[in-house]
Formats: structure tokens, sequence, C-alpha cells
């Protein structure tokens, strides 16, 4: 007989075999939203004008099938130059994020640093009030940004917010392993690398995300910074080309006609590029998925 001393709190107690089949309902029900678009986009993809007419816009059950919107695309010299400038800045753009957004989270995570608390509120101030659109592209302009790529990055280089969450990760870390660190002679550099960076893996790993994901995704920076369509991004390809409807140079595909490629119908071509831009996301987040639920909850916790 189970008394009230053995009894198990109630979030650790099995579920009912209604309740079991109802979160199951649920989870197939949301996985079904998520993948049934995904899914009709690549499928789109890959469907000519007749299914797409047949299906009177986004394809969900295969009729013909043809990869001719992906070789238009890999065969335009605009799109692969706008892949390969999201893939630099993408890269790029993370990797220097990371680097500031740790430095700087580590030292007000220090409580001896200098001047980390007025840092911290300055910092927080900004997440707040901002200067505007303005001000920001007159600021970027008169150093030289306008028309360069650097312009993609260093505007938006820091998120004040994932260094508050890594800041709190840094916190936690066990202070006898700092001072054990300091005893065998490690000064602050040492410590980050050899001891906090190892620690903190999952914070890291999420945070990479964020930035990836972010820099991936942008397209505003370039539609104020980069006038030449030559420079743009993926992202501002599909903005402009994709999303308001025009044509994509160079494509075979224009005003509605196809120019050179047989079967290639407009809204194909449209979702091969935003299949282009799912790709690397998909990749990366189960790469990162295990600590995902670790780094954000952790850091924010314990912080």
């Amino acid at each position: 007989m189970t008394t009230a001393a053995t009894r198990r709190p109630p979030w650790e107690e099995r579920s009912s075999a209604g309740g079991r089949a109802a979160k199951g309902g649920v989870s197939l029900v949301v996985l079904a939203v998520v993948l049934v678009p995904l899914y009709s986009v690549v499928l789109t993809s890959l469907s000519d004008q007749e299914s797409i007419n047949l299906a009177g816009g986004m394809v969900l059950a295969p009729h013909h099938l043809t990869l001719e919107s992906y070789r238009a695309i890999f065969t335009n010299s605009l799109i692969v130059h706008a892949l390969l400038v999201s893939l630099m800045v993408a890269l790029a753009g993370t990797a220097f994020s990371m680097v500031v957004t740790v430095l700087c989270a580590y030292g007000l995570s220090r409580p001896r640093s200098f001047g980390h608390r007025a840092i911290l509120m300055t910092l927080v101030v900004t997440m707040f009030f901002g200067g505007g659109m303005i001000p920001t592209f007159i600021v970027v302009s008169s150093l030289g940004g306008y028309d360069n790529y650097w312009s993609l990055i260093l505007p938006s280089a820091v998120s004040v917010f994932n260094v508050i969450v890594m800041r709190g990760f840094f916190t936690a870390t066990a202070q006898d392993l700092v001072d054990a660190a300091r005893v065998d002679g490690a000064g602050d550099w040492r410590i980050l690398w050899s001891v906090v960076l190892p620690t903190s893996r999952a914070v890291v790993a999420v945070i990479t995300l964020f930035y990836a994901v972010g820099y991936w995704n942008s397209f505003f920076n370039a539609l104020l910074y980069l006038p030449d369509n030559g420079k743009w991004p993926l992202q501002l390809i599909i903005y402009t080309y994709t999303l308001q409807g025009n044509f994509i140079p160079g494509t075979g595909v224009t005003n509605g006609q196809h120019l050179g490629y047989q079967a290639l119908a407009p809204l194909s071509l449209q979702m091969a590029v935003v299949t282009l831009t799912l790709v690397p996301i998909l990749v990366a987040y189960p790469l990162v998925q295990r600590h995902f639920v670790k780094g954000m909850l952790v850091g924010a916790i314990k912080g």
C-alpha cells in the first residue's frame, strides 16, 4: 500500500494511457505543422509548371519532378555569388561575434574586474534604448561601411542578451577550479581557455548557433548598406526576387516566360532558392541540439 511518505510527486507519476495518447496526438500535430510546409517547399522546388498548375500553387503530391530549377540556380553567377557571400558573412561574423562575446562575458563575470558593474548596466540599457536606424546608417557610412561587406557584420556584431546569458554561465564556473588554476600560475587568458570554456561548451554551442542563424537569415543590413546587387547575400536575393514577386536575372525566367530552361516554373525557382537557405540551418541545428536546453537554462538560472 502506498503511503503519503512514499508517494511520488505529481510530476514523477506515470501518466495514464489517455494522457500518453493526448501527448502523442499533440506531438504529431506540431510535427505536421512544421514538416508539411517544409515538404511542400521542397516538392514545389522539384516540380514543373504543369504540376504547379495542377496543384493550384504549392505542390503537396508529386507529379512531374525535375531538377531544372536547381540547375538554373547553380549556373547563375548572381545566386552562386550570393550564396558564397552569405556563407562567408555567416562564418566570419559568427567567429568575430563569439570572440567579442566570450571576452566581454568573461570580463563581466569576474567580480574584481575594473568597472564591470557599470559596464554591465550600460550594456543592459542598450537592450531597451538605441540610437535609431538613421543615426546608425550615418555612423556606419561615415566610417566607410557603405558598399562594404564589413557593414553586414560590425553593426550587429554583439547581442547583449547573449553576453548576459554567457556571463551567467561563466559566473557559475566552480571557483575552486579557477583558484586552483591561479595557484598553478595561470593568468586570465589561460583560465579562460583551459578552465572556463571547457566547462561551458553547452552555452558556447548555443550562442554560436544563435549568431550563425542570425547572420545567415539577415538581409536588412545588406538592404541598407549594399546598393550593388552583385554584392548581395542570398537572403536579400530572396527578399527582392522571391518575396516581392520579381524574377532573378540570368535564370531563364522573366516576366513569366521561359527563356532557355524547358518546363522551368517561376514558383519552382523561388522555392528552390528558399530550400537552399534552409539547408545550412537544418545541418547545423542537430549538431548543437543536445546542448540547447542546458545552455539556455543553466546559464539563465544560475547567473
